[in-house]
């Protein structure tokens, strides 16, 4: 966990220059801006969870009803409230003190649903909380609500027969991506500052990619996979969707390690110390090696758009010091596509 005196320097260091209205507006906010308006006064973890709560209602509810959302924590008020009470009398346990956080609906959840998007696990509550989970309230983050899945996580959109189709909140008529495409939607659409989602063969990058947002499929057994519903037992991983590499840090921290309930982490102990939020570095590129699979960037026509967008990031990443390689592999086209149609990798379990 941070120090908050030192959580405080970097957010007084990072936004010493942003003029904050009267009328503190949280969209488009980090957490590190959410946080510094929390110890300020500008705001409070209530005032946070109402104005999510309003925005879910008007925009997943309502209008072209984006459906990101599976259930509301009924206890999401009182626990900002105890939240904003302890910052008073004791200071805030951390940079997610009064955070409020959406979580798939594949985790389990203390006092919430757990259906993996499924009516056939319809109205399962567990009664306990998945690791992530856990780790999340510890450092005093508000579980706001769990997020609509691709049912059970078999695939890369996010339909269920729970709680039907999630849109993409940039354009309804298009997905979300999946299977953590709930959690995508939600957080792109200022429904929660960050989320947390799984991935087996892309369900955290699908969404980011698909909804303008940061997700990073960790090392398998860097973070805990115990109450998170499976699909793979041995390429589950859950892990954070967020809107910056700031956020998406300060989640890890708090998110990976040893958990003795999940013995595929038992490879972090003695290992992994550093930070990831001290690794933050403004010329980490400088004399990187970064490879390009130049044959999967265009495939057909269509990629185009996308692939002028690979193609500007590498640019920026040339221009930041990187040094890029273009890599070739041997039979990509039968090994991506016609082994096993295409389903090689997740046909290993």
């Amino acid at each position: 966990m941070l120090n908050p005196k030192r959580l405080a320097f970097t957010a007084a260091v990072l936004f010493a220059q942003t003029a904050f209205s009267v009328d503190f507006n949280p969209i488009d906010k980090s957490i590190l801006e959410l946080q510094f308006a929390l110890n300020s006064g500008q705001t409070s973890s209530v005032e946070l969870v109402d104005f999510y709560l309003d925005r879910i209602e008007r925009f997943d509810q309502q209008g072209p009803k984006l459906n990101s959302m599976a259930h509301i924590n009924p206890q999401a008020l009182d626990d900002a409230a105890a939240l904003d009470q302890e910052r008073k009398t004791s200071g805030p346990r951390g940079p997610l003190h009064g955070i409020p956080i959406v979580v798939k609906d594949n985790y389990h959840t203390i006092g919430l649903p757990t259906e993996a998007g499924s009516r056939v696990l319809e109205g399962f509550t567990p009664q306990d909380d998945a690791e992530l989970v856990r780790r999340l309230r510890a450092a005093g983050a508000v579980i706001l609500g769990k997020t609509n899945m691709h049912e059970f996580a078999a695939g890369t959109e996010s339909v269920g027969s729970a709680f039907g189709v999630t849109r993409n909140p940039y354009d309804p008529n298009r997905t979300p991506g999946g299977s953590s495409g709930g959690t995508g939607g939600a957080v792109a659409a200022n429904f929660a500052v960050a989320g947390l989602g799984s991935d087996t063969c892309g369900s955290i990058r699908i969404p980011a990619s698909h909804n303008a947002l940061v997700g990073l499929r960790g090392t398998q057994g860097s973070s805990s996979r115990a109450g998170i519903i499976p699909l793979s037992t041995t390429q589950d991983i859950g892990g954070p969707l967020a809107r910056s590499v700031t956020d998406l840090a300060l989640l890890l921290d708090l998110t990976t390690g040893y958990d003795p309930d999940d013995p595929q982490t038992a490879v972090r102990i003695g290992k992994f110390s550093t930070k990831f939020t001290t690794a933050l570095n403004p010329d980490a590129l400088r004399g990187a090696r970064i490879g390009v699979v130049h044959d999967l960037v265009r495939t057909s026509a269509e990629d185009d758009e996308v692939a002028q967008v690979i193609d500007s990031a590498v640019a920026q990443m040339q221009a930041l010091g990187a040094e890029v390689v273009q890599v070739q592999i041997p039979e990509m086209e039968r090994l991506t596509v016609e082994v096993a149609d295409g389903f090689l990798v997740i046909l290993q379990d």
